[in-house]
């Protein structure tokens, strides 16, 4: 009997299903890899933005997450929503003797510029979680808030807070360049072999929600697949372009719909 490729995701509830746990299950089947889920916090959420959050216990959360790697052979985990540092100490707590790749897709600045997170919550992660990834994949004001520096304005902006952030124990880090606008979307990966470029055509569509949730999830399903990561953060890439061509025709909701998330599948 073979064994199927498990991927588990530690993030927040999308009630609307285009992001969070719901987008980084259905990415994780579209992909051939079968999802579990640890819930960090239930939200009041559209298309149209969220409006309330209800965070999961501490303890809970780590609960959840011992109870699948006690009885799952999960190949990867990715990490989203935490909310609080305590959630984020427990969750490294439960990590530093999992011994699996680990992709964190770290939530913390709104499209809008708004932080979502504390103070004390991002420097959890920087001090806690960073050291135990194998991957970080902020965006751009996510990494400028992770550095502690201005926002990056070109690629090779990109490129240096990629390195920078290195610097302070990720392993390896992709900044997505999506905020930068320009024809093509321009992601950069730093880690132990160098500096590399991810590009793909910009598709011009208001259906984005759940983008960074997807690209991190689908990496992880690489890596749980068995992947090397800049085979995995390839196929994320065009796994998430697709997703987003095909999410133009694909409406739901009257806000910032999500991307077609099961755009493989319909062949």
């Amino acid at each position: 009997m073979s064994t199927v490729p498990v991927m588990l995701s530690i993030a927040g509830s999308d009630p609307s299903g285009g992001a969070g746990i719901q987008a980084d299950l259905k990415t994780a089947s579209a992909l051939g890899v079968y999802g579990a889920a640890a819930l960090t916090a239930l939200t009041v959420q559209n298309t149209r933005g969220v409006t309330g959050i209800h965070a999961v216990p501490p303890d809970f959360v780590a609960d959840q997450v011992r109870a699948v790697l006690d009885d799952l052979e999960v190949g990867a985990i990715k990490i989203g929503m935490l909310g609080t540092a305590d959630v984020v100490v427990a969750v490294a707590e439960v990590l530093r003797t999992a011994d699996l790749p680990v992709v964190l897709d770290p939530v913390m600045v709104a499209t809008s510029g708004d932080r979502l997170v504390p103070v004390d919550t991002i420097d959890a992660i920087r001090t806690t979680l960073l050291p135990l990834v194998a991957v970080v994949t902020p965006n751009v004001p996510e990494a400028a808030v992770l550095v502690g520096a201005e926002e990056a304005t070109d690629v090779a902006g990109l490129g240096a807070a990629a390195l920078a952030l290195r610097e302070r124990g990720a392993a390896a880090v992709l900044v997505k360049g999506g905020h930068l606008g320009g024809t093509e979307s321009v992601d950069v990966l730093a880690d132990a072999e160098g500096v590399r470029s991810y590009a793909a055509p910009r598709i011009d569509t208001p259906n984005t929600h759940g983008t960074g949730c997807s690209l991190s999830s689908a990496i992880a399903s690489g890596l749980a697949l068995g992947m090397p990561l800049r085979d995995a953060v390839a196929m994320a890439k065009d796994y998430l372009t697709g997703a987003l061509r095909s999410g133009e025709t694909h409406s739901v909701g009257h806000g910032h719909g999500p991307i077609d998330h099961l755009w493989r599948t319909r062949g």
